[in-house]
């Protein structure tokens, strides 16, 4: 049984068929459709239950939080590649401080950039165009999610170094679950508590939370991954160079959501 179990398991030092290929990445195309079920799941229901304008409203400003949590994706992306070269050098507990210091780098650089982003929100939300039946709907959802970012940034960081600590599917689970979690909250803040807009956001900042959380308890505990969360110190080289390799995936993500908030910007001009 034991045999088999190991025999099953993909390994990152395997040599890839298409076929074994396909099931790696297969929990990580998952990851990203639930992903996107924050956004969605917001809209239908503001649309449905608050109305067309705060609708607009968090779609005018979703881009904002998007933008703020791209550190993430860089951080992610590039450390998963310097972890992963670190775990191929046979250099395991250097990998695990490598992972710790990034973690914790995603940690203070989000509070720091959450904390810019919550103050100047209304100055941000009238340069993307919001008029005055929008703003105050635009500030409320930006506000509240700032206070939730830093587990969205986590959230996207944790993604790549699971797929480095060989459990993609642990990373699939907790975005399920963190996507189910967004529906149920929505359902009960916005259809049986009438909190509207602040309730959406509420919603999706809970249900970020949850799929930070998860991969912190599950790497502080003793587990059978490749990666743990130690002590460490910070050094500003590593996370330089984790920065590098993972800025294209950040500027990737910021010129996504760019496009997004120019897009929405002329549909408030002209329709």
């Amino acid at each position: 049984m034991e045999t088999k179990i190991k025999r099953n398991k993909i390994q990152l030092s395997d040599h890839f068929t298409y076929f074994k290929l396909i099931r790696f990445v297969l929990p990580s195309i998952g990851m990203m459709v639930f992903t996107s079920v924050y956004g969605i799941v917001d809209g239908l229901f503001v649309s449905n239950v608050v109305g067309k304008t705060a609708f607009a409203s968090i779609n005018l400003v979703m881009p904002v939080e998007m933008n703020v949590g791209a550190i993430g994706f860089m951080i992610g992306t590039g450390g998963a590649a310097l972890v992963a070269k670190t775990l191929g050098e046979q250099r395991r507990g250097r990998a695990n401080q490598y992972f710790s210091m990034l973690i914790g780098a995603t940690t203070i650089a989000g509070i720091f950039i959450c904390i810019l982003a919550y103050v100047f929100m209304e100055n941000i939300c009238l340069a993307l165009g919001a008029d005055s039946s929008m703003i105050s709907d635009c500030v409320t959802y930006g506000r509240i999610s700032m206070y939730f970012n830093v587990f969205f940034m986590l959230q996207n960081c944790f993604q790549d170094f699971l797929i480095v600590a060989e459990k993609p599917h642990l990373g699939l689970l907790c975005t399920v679950i963190a996507g189910l979690s967004n529906i149920v909250l929505d359902a009960l803040f916005i259809y049986v508590f009438k909190m509207g807009v602040a309730g959406a956001a509420i919603a999706t900042g809970i249900s970020e939370a949850v799929g930070a959380i998860i991969p912190i308890i599950y790497f502080i505990r003793p587990n059978s991954s490749l990666l743990s969360l130690v002590r460490c110190k910070l050094e500003i080289k590593p996370i330089l160079k984790a920065c590098g390799n993972g800025i294209s995936e950040m500027v990737t993500s910021i010129t996504s959501s760019f496009v997004s908030m120019f897009y929405n910007v002329q549909l408030i001009k002209y329709v």
